[in-house]
């Protein structure tokens, strides 16, 4: 695995907290050059600080769903060190909401940043791919982007179309050189169900209990960087467990597993 990272530029979005600053310390660990993008400088710097070799790091501030600005933040961000190897698009938010409650503005606010966000800055670094015939798109869906469960019908609807467009794109690119890794984190110890948003835009404010027993993101950073490395196709990301069982149980028998997510919904 260090043979592969070694050297490698690694632009992470979402870098300031959970699974992508835990993916800044374990790259870093294994002497990738990192750039570390989220909206909130102050705690990338402080990541930044944390890592193996602060040196190899820089930091470059990006509001994802400000669309107007990716390109000439692309352009920085290549600019930083001459290329980029990795984009690992983590950035995002989840949501908790029944359909009947959701307002379109929560499904809107959420598939700009999960969704949108993510081909926007494709588009923009694709080029630069091409150009240099080589490069690796990481994108971190969710086992929501495979099936469905009662309250997450915003988050599932952005996770389910990123795996249709990043397939698309993993067949056009194919013999460019670039790869397309496609992660399915399950419950992962971060704070995303406490900024998730409900059904009328506010926040959840509180940790989930399967969140709070879930795979540490340290853990799930080694995940990750194994599944890149080995240039995976889509890998679940999380510990053995009833997500995993049902991601495979949903490609065979979805009526069974259908009827049990309906088992959940609030009565």
């Amino acid at each position: 695995m260090s043979n592969y990272f070694s050297g490698k530029v690694v632009w992470i979005t979402g870098a300031s907290s959970g699974i992508g600053e835990a993916l800044a310390y374990t790259l870093g660990a294994e002497g990738a050059q990192l750039i570390l993008s989220s909206r909130r400088a102050g705690e990338l710097e402080r990541v930044r600080k944390a890592c193996t070799n602060p040196g190899l790091v820089r930091v470059l501030p990006l509001d994802l769903v400000d669309m107007d600005s990716l390109a000439a933040k692309t352009a920085e961000a290549i600019a930083l060190f001459g290329h980029i190897d990795v984009i690992v698009h983590n950035g995002g938010i989840s949501s908790r909401g029944l359909v009947a409650e959701t307002e379109m503005s929560v499904h809107r606010r959420v598939m700009e940043l999960d969704y949108f966000s993510y081909i926007a800055l494709t588009r923009e670094l694709l080029p630069h791919f091409v150009a240099r015939r080589q490069g690796h798109v990481v994108v971190t869906s969710s086992v929501m982007g495979k099936l469905g469960t009662p309250m997450r019908s915003a988050y599932a609807a952005a996770k389910h179309a990123l795996h249709g467009y990043f397939d698309c794109l993993r067949a056009e690119v194919a013999s460019s050189g670039i790869y397309v890794t496609m992660l399915t984190p399950g419950y992962i110890r971060t704070a995303i169900s406490v900024h998730a948003v409900t059904g009328d835009g506010s926040a959840l404010g509180s940790v989930s209990e399967n969140i709070a027993h879930g795979l540490d993101a340290a853990a799930a950073s080694r995940q990750i960087m194994r599944a890149v490395a080995a240039r995976k196709y889509e890998v679940y990301i999380g510990k053995f467990g009833m997500e995993r069982i049902a991601l495979w149980m949903v490609r065979f028998f979805p009526g069974f597993v259908f009827r049990q997510a309906s088992k959940f919904a609030p009565k």
